[in-house]
């Protein structure tokens, strides 16, 4: 029960519809049992040759017989039995009413409590830092929030409905047996215990190879995944094959683990029922020679009356044996989800974090080291960049250029050292103030499958329509949009794939001109463009960059030869910086650089 604490935790702000639940169950029950044990005064009444005394030791079924024997007397066996049936119609449909009852207040609770968890699990993946997703696959990420919450669901169905009312129903209709035979409930209790070890055994074994399954799917979806953004890729290498060989060698170990899930599984459900039989037919034998032996007070009516009670409480012991086998499956994909909501989000905010509104003076590194894991990507890096200044990164690959850029908005934590703006620490201040003041365009345009123009103004809290197509003409986007049969509400489909590259790319740049940002933070963003298109986007750049502070990372160093300064990586360390013409005449590395581009 420790793995089942968040759930737990979940249904404490529903207490008033689970003791509603728990009531309805229970006069469900109530008149289920009694429902049954008119099965003794029915006997009597169809069996009895008058002149019998009731044995007022059984209580309440005992007095019901009484009250039967008082109606034949006077008014007659038939009259007598279709009172008795008349009752029992009467019992069953308030029992069948509260049993709908205790479901329809069971469903919108177990769905209201997997709605939190999903929320929970997407806003934890919203709220955690790049540098997470690097390291886990996407496609695990999607099974723990889509296939363990199914899992998890049937765990709170086994807990909500049958942890509830199966002890329920064992209780009461063992009460009622006690009250009817202790001798013969006690002789009862010798074999139950035996049964109930067996199905633990078998339920306890499904755990392990639960979470197995959950994995090897997330590992297929991950690959699905993959497959279906490479699918150019694949087809470029003739790598149908290979792809084939990878999806079959997850997917043949998906289909053992399963089976021998399932065969455990479903073993637990034969078992029992074979058990409750053996056990009927026991009792059967034991209360039999009660019966015939006439030394015991206990009647033919009451035995049979006894063993129709006790069929009843067979199911109820199936449906939990079947419930813990559901919630060792539950377990394992609460354990998945666990592990996900529970990882510590590195950028956290201060408690005493600063609210910053405008962008004054410049931005400051200080000493800023950077390690991923212990490989050092930036060492003792200081830089300066003043408001309405340009400011160009270039470098090599892995140089640390991109590095850099993530710290300013805190996706990544400085390792060592400090980042400043206007003096303060971006640690003190409010991550989302801090990520306002910024727009970011990068080498690889996002786009999401929405529409054109809410691609626009996410994160803009609902911009006019004016605005928006105003962000769109300086973007050089508004034409082709226009274009379009929608228009604005075009499609622009998963990822962007029905828009160009220079069309995915001008949008984006629309997108960061409605947000306005004093900063803009720009990740060469023509680099992947043929040359009608990048002359298009560099325009849009030029544009978006007017009156900004910019930090542009430049693969192609003729588009930064007007920066204000040109600050030159090599293995996270700045190795040279100045303008565009105090570096070539400097002849280092920067030339080198320059030199080579115009080889090619």
């Amino acid at each position: 029960m420790k793995k089942m604490t968040r759930i737990l935790r979940y249904l404490k702000d529903y207490k008033g519809q689970i003791a509603f639940y728990f009531l309805s169950n229970l006069l469900a029950i109530v008149f289920s049992l009694c429902s049954l044990g008119m099965l003794a005064p029915v006997l009597k009444v169809l069996f009895s040759q008058g002149g019998e005394t009731y044995n007022k030791s059984n209580g309440i079924l005992s007095q019901i017989s009484g009250m039967v024997q008082d109606t034949i007397q006077k008014q007659g066996k038939v009259t007598a039995l279709a009172y008795i049936c008349i009752i029992v119609v009467v019992f069953t449909i308030l029992k069948n009413l509260f049993l709908y009852l205790s479901v329809y207040i069971l469903n919108p609770l177990r769905n209201a409590v997997l709605r939190r968890m999903r929320d929970d699990m997407f806003t934890k993946t919203l709220s955690l830092p790049i540098g997470f997703f690097t390291e886990e696959r996407k496609g695990d990420l999607i099974s723990r929030m889509t296939n363990d919450i199914t899992m998890v669901e049937w765990s709170i169905m086994s807990v909500l409905e049958v942890f509830i009312r199966e002890p329920l129903t064992i209780i009461f209709f063992m009460g009622a047996m006690i009250k009817i035979s202790l001798q013969l409930t006690l002789f009862l209790f010798i074999f139950l215990p035996v049964a109930g070890l067996i199905i633990g055994r078998i339920s306890k074994s499904l755990r392990k190879s639960s979470n197995i399954a959950q994995e090897q799917l997330g590992n297929m979806l991950g690959l699905i995944d993959e497959t279906l953004v490479g699918m150019r890729v694949v087809k470029a290498f003739n790598a149908e094959k290979h792809q084939h060989l990878r999806f079959m060698s997850i997917n043949n170990l998906l289909f053992r683990t399963r089976n021998k899930i399932a065969a455990r599984k479903e073993l637990a459900s034969p078992l029992s029922e074979t058990m409750g039989v053996i056990v009927v037919s026991v009792i059967l034998w034991y209360g039999g020679s009660l019966v015939l032996s006439n030394s015991n007070s206990l009647g033919s009516e009451w035995f049979l009356t006894y063993i129709a009670l006790f069929t009843q409480i067979i199911n109820p012991f199936k449906n939990l044996s079947s419930a813990f086998s559901n919630v060792q499956n539950g377990t394992a994909a609460l354990d998945r989800i666990e592990h996900l909501l529970s990882v510590e989000n590195a950028i956290k905010e201060a408690p005493d974090a600063k609210s910053i509104k405008s962008f004054e003076k410049g931005i400051e590194l200080k000493n800023v080291s950077f390690y991923y894991g212990e490989k050092k990507i930036l060492d003792n890096v200081n830089l300066a960049i003043p408001k309405g200044k340009m400011i160009a990164l270039v470098g090599a690959s892995g140089a640390g250029k991109s590095t850099l850029v993530d710290l300013i908005p805190r996706f990544h934590d400085v390792s060592e050292g400090e980042i400043l703006i206007d003096g303060i620490n971006v640690k003190d201040c409010k991550v989302d103030d801090l990520r306002r003041l910024m727009g970011v365009v990068g080498q690889e345009p996002i786009l999401f499958n929405d529409t054109i123009y809410n691609n626009i103004t996410l994160g803009t809290g609902g911009a006019t329509k004016e605005r928006v197509e105003e962000a769109a003409r300086i973007a050089h986007a508004h034409d082709f949009i226009m274009q379009k049969p929608e228009g604005y509400e075009t499609e622009a489909g998963d990822r962007g794939s029905r828009l160009s590259g220079g069309e995915r790319q001008r949008v984006t740049i629309a997108r960061a001109m409605l947000k306005n940002p004093p900063i803009l933070i720009l990740d060469e963003a023509t680099s992947s463009l043929d040359t009608k298109s990048e002359r298009i986007v560099q325009e849009a750049i030029n544009g978006l960059m007017k009156n900004r502070t910019c930090v542009v990372i430049a693969h192609r160093l003729s588009t930064v030869q007007n920066a204000d300064e040109i600050i030159v990586l090599d293995k996270g360390r700045i190795m040279e910086r100045g303008t565009h013409t105090e570096l070539i005449n400097h002849d280092g590395l920067y030339k080198r650089l320059v030199e080579m581009q115009q080889v090619k």
